[in-house]
């Protein structure tokens, strides 16, 4: 069984205002953690996993992360090193709250690992849920390989004829993803909220200060694709799927 995806972050320029447009757009809660500039996001959506905003250090470009959790995560800390993985954060204990550390894959990608038995509590509700993350990497079919061989996860390359490489991820009990190329020659990880029309939330947010990135595109029979960056850096995807 492979590793879950239980947790996502959007680190963006201001760490409270972020909160309050990704609530203000979804609808989702927000507890308000402010002695650490930390706020944490139910989505109340009843599938999906929770995540938070959080905040940039000076010179630092905004970025998202998911994390991957497991109940060792000192093993999984050592296993993700020796198949060259670089760490970037130790593994780190917020008393009564969370054990984390941050690695970088050996594509450039920053990677969350958590200590968990991978429950993950979601409120009732009817918002859009978090349920899709994307990695994009230069060396995408390489990095099918990685993220089979150190978390288990099954992974099934898309038929492609043209364009980017790019592979389903299943990861077993945790939401689902992809693993492709980028084109702007750089890394990233971007999370997706499953929503019922892009349109309205693209509006959503471009009247909250965001920008669109990437208009409605169909990307297979039943799944259409959108993005925006909001006001602090982050990009965020949105994805629908016909019914």
């Amino acid at each position: 069984m492979g590793n879950p995806v239980t947790w996502f972050e959007v680190i963006g320029t201001n760490a409270e205002q972020s909160a309050k447009f990704y609530g203000e757009v979804f609808g989702w809660s927000v507890d308000h953690f402010p002695e650490m500039n930390y706020h944490i996001f139910d989505t109340q959506s009843g599938t999906g996993i929770p995540g938070a905003a959080g905040e940039v250090r000076e010179g630092q470009a905004p970025y998202s992360i998911v994390y991957i959790e497991n109940p060792d995560i000192d093993a999984l800390l050592a296993k993700t090193q020796k198949a060259g993985a670089t760490v970037v954060m130790p593994v780190t204990e917020i008393p009564n709250m969370v054990t984390f550390a941050h690695i970088k894959d050996p594509f450039g990608n920053l990677i969350g690992l958590v200590k968990g038995d991978g429950t993950v509590v979601v409120k009732d509700g009817t918002n859009p849920p978090v349920d899709w993350f994307e990695i994009s990497c230069v060396e995408a079919e390489k990095a099918y390989d990685w993220y089979r061989d150190v978390f288990g996860w099954t992974i099934k390359a898309d038929p492609m004829p043209e364009g980017q490489p790019h592979a389903q991820i299943d990861t077993g009990t945790g939401i689902h993803g992809g693993i492709g190329g980028t084109p702007t020659g750089q890394p990233m990880v971007t999370t997706y909220a499953h929503v019922n029309d892009l349109g309205e939330y693209l509006r959503r947010a471009e009247n909250l200060g965001a920008k669109t990135v990437m208009e409605p595109m169909q990307v297979d029979p039943t799944t259409h694709i959108a993005a925006f960056v909001d006001p602090h850096g982050n990009m965020f995807g949105l994805y629908s799927t016909a019914s």
